[in-house]
Formats: structure tokens, sequence, C-alpha cells
């Protein structure tokens, strides 16, 4: 174990694309993997989707591993691991939706189960989580495309209680989008906006369409290395309370080691104390 200063250099990012079907996932996705390594030889995709991937085959030399059922998190491990062991860059897994709720997937032997229902979800949560560490822990980029639905909920209008539509749900667990740096929802016209967004890079973006040019943005975001330091000296010169947010967004690695110094320079700014140490609040007023 070795303690040293945070920075991000070269980080691997783990990036969501949810949208339903029709949407354009895959092409997108490959379009990402491109803009991330410059070369379709390097790209990966572990396709559930009953051969999908190769629809695409002419825009590249891309690899793919034909993964089909029984989806167990544990099928899924072993072709990540092939991947990398493979010398890939990044990896696209098209879709982790089947490893929730396919033939073999968690729900599915949950539900085959005997014995008390809520237990037994003590004995298939480690085997999702280990999934998950795998797509966090990998040594390649991961684009993780999941499958979605329209959700809906009931809202009084009238006097009468009528379904209203509210966006789009992923089919996985529900949280995974928090395990992930960027998360992107795509609707029917292929039009992309991002409902997660670590980098900062997407986050007063309206809507648009990903290519090449959205895997290289984030590209420089992952290689470019910023240490406590940089971030400190932007913090004590900045001018505003807006542009002090902008640089609490473009950071959020390290937003827990500089809290002292974005609440103190926000009280210096604004003129009041905080009244609250509590992670983030800061940053609702």
């Amino acid at each position: 174990m070795q303690l040293q200063q945070a920075q991000r250099s070269k980080a691997k990012i783990k990036i969501g694309l949810q949208a339903p079907s029709g949407a354009g996932k895959t092409y997108s996705a490959l379009l990402l993997a491109k803009g991330l390594c410059g070369d379709y030889s390097k790209v990966a995709v572990i396709d559930t989707e009953n051969h999908s991937a190769d629809l695409y085959s002419h825009v590249g030399n891309y690899n793919v591993l034909h993964l089909e059922a029984p989806f167990s998190p544990e099928r899924y491990i072993e072709a990540i691991t092939i991947c990398q062991d493979s010398g890939m860059e990044v990896i696209i897994i098209d879709s982790i939706s089947h490893e929730w709720e396919g033939t073999g997937g968690i729900l599915d032997v949950h539900s085959n189960m005997v014995g008390n229902s809520f237990t037994n979800w003590n004995k298939v949560t480690p085997r999702h989580n280990d999934f998950v560490q795998k797509i966090l822990q990998s040594s390649c980029h991961i684009i993780a495309t999941i499958r979605a639905k329209q959700d809906y909920v009931l809202s009084e209008k009238n006097g009468k209680m009528v379904p209203e539509k509210v966006g789009l749900k992923g089919v996985t667990r529900e949280g995974m989008d928090y395990e992930l740096t960027v998360v992107f929802e795509i609707d029917i016209k292929h039009q992309a906006k991002s409902s997660k967004d670590r980098t900062g890079l997407f986050d007063k973006t309206p809507e648009f369409i990903i290519s090449e040019k959205t895997g290289e943005r984030i590209l420089e975001w992952c290689n470019k290395s910023t240490t406590l330091d940089d971030v400190r000296a932007k913090i004590r010169y900045c001018t505003s309370v807006n542009e002090l947010t902008e640089i609490y967004n473009a950071y959020p690695e390290l937003r827990n080691a500089l809290l002292t110094q974005f609440t103190a320079r926000k009280t210096q700014l604004t003129g009041t104390k905080s009244i609250t140490t509590e992670k983030q609040s800061i940053w609702k007023s």
C-alpha cells in the first residue's frame, strides 16, 4: 500500500448507453469506442443481442464475442476477461440487461430458487456485485448498453389518476447508473443527453447525436492529469460562485479531498458563513 496525491491520469472510462430498441445503442457505442481508442481493431463487442453487432461490420474491423444464454454474471465476467487478455482497449457490452433479466440472469435465477424470496437475494446479489466490480476494475474502457422501457407514474388530473410518461427506465438493477462515470440516454430519434456525468463535459450540453468526436472528448478528459494543487489554485483564483461551481462540477473525483477549500472559497465570495459541512450541500443553495 502506498499513499499518494490524488490525480486523474489516463483513467479508464465506464459509460452507459440507455435507450429503447431501435434508438441506436450499438452503433452509438461503436462510434464512441472509435473515438476512445482510434482503432477499431482494439475494440471488442460482447454481443448478447443475437448477432446484432455484425450488422455494423462495414464501419470497421472491430472484434465480436457472441455471448449466448445462460446470461449469468460469471459468463459476462469470463467474456470481459477474454477481451482484456486479448489486448482490447475498449469493450462494448451489448447489452448488460440480459445479466439482469435474461435467461440465466439474476432475476431468472432468483425466481427459480426455493425457499424465502427475501433471503435468496443474499445469495444472488453478490454474484451481480462481482459483475459490477469486474466492469469498474477493468483495465479497459467499458461501454455498457442498457435496454430501456418507457416509465410511467400515476398523476392526478381533474380528480382522476392518469398515467404520465416520466422518461426511460433501464432494464438492469436499480442503481447501476451510480456505478458508471457517464450515462447517456438516447431517444428513438438518436438524440442523446446525459443523465449522469462525472466528467462535467456534458452537464449543460443540449441534446446531440453521439459521434467519434464524443469519444475523443471523453478520451481527452481521461488523459488529462489534474492534481490537487492544480485544483486548489483554480479555487483560490476564481472570482464568482458560478465559476467555483464549474470547478466543483469539473473534478468530481477530487471533491471529497477539497470540500473544505470549496466551502471556504464560497464563504469568501458570498460573504456568508456555511451552516453545514454535509458533502455537496453547499452547492444546493
